[in-house]
């Protein structure tokens, strides 16, 4: 083998076998690292243009060892829930608030520094009309956390916090009398990457039929959907972590995925019909408790003859991908 093909075919020889291990459940990646540990990728990168042509074995072991450390560092480091794409910016999913009781003295302390914003609270209400059959909620915006498990009495609504009042609540009704909700954020110049006070939780009505659509980056999303009534699902984003758990399918309930660089588990009932078809690359799927049918589908005994059935494409790279059973 050329010395110039060696780097390159050890990269690839490591991913193959990270992933392959990793599908059969024997290594878990902390994908977060990409992101958090991007610049190792520079230093891979600068310390073979420096020994692109030292063709003695300690400069090739050298240069193997950096790619092994650099690979293994971003697949496995367990650093925590804190994100970080840049210095001086972070971005941190422990928002409950548990954790912020146990750190007041420590926002106590940021704030005597002047450098940190206070949280701002805001409330979104759409108001419910029987007539409305099928409600659609879209929801876009990145670097930030969004939880959904509580009911209303209204079709919506929403409480937030954040540091910016960057939220807009819209409504409309499109072509096929679906009465449209936009949850969406201002927009601005720049990417805000302090959401350690950024936050929204979502309430829903459970009369209607919902069509759910989620676009956001870097964003923390967990969606506790049993209670409802779901028609469809669209979960779009990067560098994410994705978490939505469904309850008893329609009589066909429709999950489309489509993320690069994120975690992402979808929940389903125990007893429901499910089929999961897969594009995905430099990913890692985990579909306990589904068949192997071929043509990158996977489904649940008796899934052709259930009645009502949860159809879930998958799609994207570099991501964690599970769906179990509850």
């Amino acid at each position: 083998m050329k010395n110039d093909k060696l780097i390159p075919g050890v990269i690839l020889v490591l991913i193959g076998a990270a992933i392959l291990l990793a599908n059969y459940g024997y290594l878990h990646f902390h994908w977060w690292n990409i992101f958090r540990l991007w610049p190792i990728f520079l230093v891979i990168g600068g310390i073979n243009l420096l020994f692109a042509h030292n063709k003695s074995p300690w400069a090739s072991v050298l240069k193997i060892s950096v790619v092994v450390f650099g690979f293994g560092l971003v697949l496995f480091g367990n650093f925590g829930d804190r994100y970080s794409f840049w210095p001086g910016s972070h971005i941190n999913w422990n928002n409950n608030d548990d954790n912020d009781d146990n750190n007041s003295d420590d926002n106590n302390d940021d704030n005597d520094k002047g450098d940190v914003k206070p949280a701002v609270n805001g409330v979104f209400n759409e108001p419910y009309n029987a007539r409305i059959k099928v409600a659609r909620l879209n929801v876009s915006g990145g670097a930030t956390s969004y939880y959904l498990s509580g009911t209303t009495d209204q079709l919506f609504s929403a409480a937030t916090r954040d540091n910016s009042n960057r939220y807009i609540l819209t409504s409309s009704k499109d072509e096929d009398s679906v009465y449209v909700v936009n949850f969406h954020m201002k927009d601005r110049n720049g990417a805000n990457f302090d959401s350690d006070k950024s936050r929204a939780d979502f309430s829903l009505n459970t009369n209607p039929i919902w069509e759910i659509h989620a676009d956001a980056a870097a964003a923390k999303l967990d969606f506790d959907l049993s209670k409802f009534k779901v028609k469809e699902l669209k979960l779009n984003g990067a560098a994410g972590s994705f978490t939505v758990k469904l309850g008893d399918p329609l009589e066909s309930t429709n999950v489309e995925v489509s993320n690069a660089a994120s975690d992402v588990r979808i929940l389903i009932p125990q007893n429901a019909a499910c089929e999961i078809e897969t594009d995905t690359g430099l990913s890692g799927n985990d579909f306990e408790g589904f068949n192997d049918v071929g043509d990158s589908r996977h489904e649940t005994t008796g899934f052709a003859a259930a009645k009502n059935k949860i159809h879930i494409h998958i799609k994207g790279i570099v991501s964690g991908f599970k769906v179990n059973k509850y």
